[in-house]
């Protein structure tokens, strides 16, 4: 059964919009989760509810020789530009040439998204005006990806997901995270995470989450 409560990205948008800046001007959110969680896709949604909200996706900071070491270059290329007002400018990771591109900016707009595995580490934490979990299980989450890359990036999967179970044993992110969000077939569910439910402050409460129309 789906929830009696579905998020309503335009409500989502506005509390986000509301919160205080965290890095320069800008209200950084991370959205984290498993690869295979429907990161992206709720991202999508989510800058379009923001007006086109500039989005990082860590797939370009990523490669394939740091699939999670790439915490310095993210600190270089666009938190420190960003907390000093400018917009930063980094160099896109191409997955099939196995090199950087040309350099991209990010606009330090009041509200950049940044979605993919580990955005919410340790390190970028102190960043963040909020960060987002995509609360589906890794199995589930690895299946789903698996399915989407198709067979010929089985032997990548395997070597992923060996690190990323890694990644999160040693630096989890959804005990951090300040909101759940949980995918249904009719929409997106929106929960206090267990900062949130720790005693940390939440924009959205379940008191004043929107109920669809019966």
């Amino acid at each position: 059964m789906s929830p009696a409560a579905l998020l309503d990205p335009g409500r989502a948008a506005a509390g986000l919009r509301a919160l205080s800046p965290s890095c320069g001007q800008v209200r950084l959110i991370a959205v984290d989760g498993h690869a295979g969680s429907g990161k992206s896709t709720f991202t999508a949604l989510l800058a379009d509810a923001l007006g086109g909200a500039p989005v990082l996706h860590l797939d370009d900071i990523a490669t394939h020789g740091e699939l999670f070491e790439w915490t310095g270059r993210l600190l270089d290329q666009v938190i420190g530009p960003l907390s000093r007002g400018e917009s930063a400018l980094y160099e896109p990771y191409d997955w099939n040439l196995r090199r950087f591109g040309a350099p991209r900016p990010l606009p330090a707009e009041p509200v950049v998204l940044v979605e993919g595995v580990g955005s919410g580490r340790r390190a970028l934490r102190p960043h963040l005006a909020r960060l987002l979990w995509m609360d589906r299980g890794p199995r589930e989450s690895w299946v789903r990806g698996r399915h989407r890359d198709g067979p010929t990036l089985s032997g990548f999967w395997d070597g992923w997901i060996e690190a990323e179970t890694r990644h999160f044993a040693e630096d989890p992110s959804r005990p951090f995270a300040d909101t759940l969000v949980r995918e249904w077939p009719e929409g997106y569910e929106w929960c206090p995470g267990p900062r949130a439910t720790a005693g940390a402050s939440h924009f959205l409460t379940e008191r004043d989450r929107p109920r669809p129309p019966y």
